[in-house]
């Protein structure tokens, strides 16, 4: 039964998705490198430290080399891994890759060994490109009778004295729909997946975007993210095809938000790209500077971005930068998405909003039926045009499912990407990012959204961020962590209030800094486990009597917690329903006689104490204090 008018479906895959006509590409990366190459020889295309090389002195290092790889049999469609520290030396080797008609596969040497070898096995590179750095990261992968290995510090260089100027269309059967880089991100499976993604789909990407950006050789970029990332992508290209200037961001720096900061102000950053994790730690440390900035315009990915955390930005710069907000998938070539941010967003709550598709894409809202969804209803978000990537290198049977052919489309052989993400129309035009529709846990039964948790929290704290922790086997728990001056119990009564009882985290850990992993995404693996005590707000009282000293034994030994105390409350220690059942059968056992109705009504130490023995009565328990399981699992009487 189709539920959608004609008018209304009509407006969402047409209205919506009109795609503006545009030329073919016709150039590649690397060809309109070198016309940049040509025009402004002389102009500074790269910094890397006290390093500064011109148009012209990089372009013939990549030549030099890119001849010496054609000469070792590299050609058209293969792939070349690259594993290099950061440096002048790991962009030479991406350009000298590219012109030899290869493809770059980056490997960052910061990535676990198991992840690059399964990488390097995969790929099957014709050659590999690695530094000192590299080899130490990848010893133990390297077959040399896979690949030929190319050392960027050997003393002996056989490319040096090879010819600097460019080599011939003819000679390297460059064509933008050659392959230009293999980029593997994380499967749902631990099994990384390369995606690859060919020159015309990262040209056009730059070609649909500079009406709205206007990038030119005024700008300055920094490289802050991993090759490994496809943010890098937009950061190296941004500026190398426009004529800009391109600062790599030591490896140390991007670790520290003081240093990057002082980076930006030295050399004249005007275009920045961060994840909204990084963004934040950023904001702090110009908090603590003097220093001014020439940033025109800030460009978020990779993370959904929750709009009350660019309050402090706002505050202090007000509009001196334009904040952008991109949606992206490395399988439709970086961005999908523009947003443009005002400092009132700095106020807005709910969800992210990812605004309007780029020109030449189609971003569909799909149901399970793959049907389009009214305006205001969630849906999976689906990406179609000229962005699609070619597909997942080995993976014929995951393109298949996820690489889809577009039933919208007019255009013959049109494909789409599941994206996996959920989202919503909004009334004008735009969207709103919902999460992912497999960011989904399950707690004693229960499926939760820990999106929605979050959404909660936001009102409070607005960095907050949900995990489901299973420190000790069997016990899964709710953990929120924030960054925000609150306190755990203001946090904890507002989620109360807020949810259903078995959606309230366990615990709240505040922190000083977020782990990010190399790409400069959250890296939520790395968040510490609460600490009991540590992070309770209620001072230590010791037990009193036989009763509480008994019953503080019990709730150490379920909680694996030491030094229980009679004002200490037994779900904000980590108790939940099921511990609570736990809890109440033990009690028994030791005669110490209570109905579990009484741990939700009395749940600090002392007042259990007191209710142990009573005789049984009817209790009116506020429902937000009943976990939706509890009358399921409530042993009888």
């Amino acid at each position: 039964v189709e539920i959608l008018p004609p008018t209304e479906r009509q407006l969402l895959v047409e209205g919506w998705n009109a795609v503006q006509p545009r030329e073919p590409v016709t150039q590649t990366l690397h060809e309109l490198f070198e016309a940049q190459a040509k025009w402004r020889p002389q102009a500074v295309a790269l910094v890397d430290g006290g390093q500064r090389l011109s148009y012209g002195e990089l372009n013939a290092r990549a030549n030099r080399l890119a001849r010496h790889l054609h000469a070792l049999g590299v050609a058209p469609e293969d792939r070349v891994a690259l594993c290099t520290a950061r440096g002048a030396g790991m962009i030479v080797a991406l350009l000298a890759v590219l012109k030899a008609g290869a493809a770059y596969v980056p490997l960052d040497p910061a990535y676990a060994s198991e992840r690059l070898g399964a990488s390097l096995e995969d790929s099957a590179p014709a050659a590999v490109v690695l530094d000192a750095t590299g080899r130490l990261a990848l010893s133990g992968h390297l077959d040399a009778g896979a690949a030929r290995v190319v050392d960027l510090d050997a003393k002996a260089c056989p490319w040096a004295g090879l010819a600097a100027d460019d080599l011939p269309v003819a000679l390297t059967g460059a064509n933008p729909r050659n392959l230009a880089y293999l980029i593997y991100t994380s499967g749902s499976t631990g099994r990384p997946k390369g995606v690859m993604v060919e020159h015309r789909q990262v040209v056009r990407l730059f070609g649909s975007t500079q009406a709205w950006f206007g990038f030119g050789a005024d700008d300055t970029w920094s490289l802050f993210h991993s090759v490994g990332f496809d943010f890098s992508v937009w950061e190296i290209w941004g500026a190398l095809l426009y004529g800009g200037r391109l600062v790599i961001v030591p490896r140390d720096t991007a670790r520290s938000p003081e240093a990057f900061y002082e980076l930006l102000c030295d050399e004249g950053v005007t275009v920045l790209n961060q994840t909204p994790s990084a963004f934040q730690q950023l904001v702090a440390a110009q908090a603590h500077s003097a220093r001014g900035h020439r940033l025109r315009h800030i460009v978020f990915g990779g993370e959904a971005l929750e709009l009350r955390m660019l309050k402090p930005w706002y505050e202090r710069n007000g509009s001196a930068a334009r904040l952008v907000n991109m949606y992206g998938i490395t399988e439709t070539t970086v961005h999908v998405t523009y947003c443009p941010l005002e400092p009132a967003d700095a106020h807005r709550t709910g969800p992210s909003p990812i605004g309007r598709r780029i020109p030449d894409l189609q971003l569909y809202v799909l149901d399970a039926q793959r049907r389009p969804v009214p305006v205001g209803v969630t849906g999976e978000l689906y990406v179609g045009g000229e962005g699609v990537a070619r597909g997942y290198l080995n993976r014929e049977d995951l393109t298949a499912e996820r690489f889809l052919q577009d039933p919208f489309s007019r255009e013959p052989g049109a494909r789409m990407y599941r994206s996996g993400d959920l989202g919503r129309w909004t009334s004008d035009g735009t969207i709103e990012f919902l999460g992912r529709n497999d960011f989904q846990v399950k707690i004693r039964g229960f499926r939760i959204e820990l999106g929605e948790i979050e959404a909660q929290l936001s009102a409070l704290a607005p960095d907050v961020v949900v995990i489901a922790r299973e420190d000790q086997p069997g016990d899964k728990r709710l953990v929120a962590y924030h960054s925000a001056a609150v306190s755990e119990q203001a946090l904890r009564e507002h989620a109360t209030q807020a949810l259903p009882a078995y959606m309230v985290p366990s615990a709240y850990v505040q922190v000083q800094s977020w782990p990010l992993t190399p790409n400069g995404k959250l890296d939520r693996r790395a968040l510490p486990a609460p600490q009991g005590r540590a992070q309770a707000t209620r001072a230590y009282e010791a037990p009193q009597g036989e009763v509480e000293t008994r019953l503080a034994a019990l709730w150490s030994e379920l909680l694996g917690l030491q030094g229980v105390g009679r004002q200490d409350n037994f779900f904000e220690l980590g108790g939940h329903s099921l511990l609570a059942v736990k809890l109440i059968e033990r009690m028994r056992r030791e005669g110490l006689h209570a109905d579990v109705r009484d741990l939700f009504t009395a749940p600090t130490l002392g007042e259990l104490a007191q209710a142990v023995g009573g005789a049984s009565r009817e209790v009116q328990v506020p429902p937000n204090l009943i976990p939706a399981d509890a009358q399921a699992i409530t042993p009888p009487m």
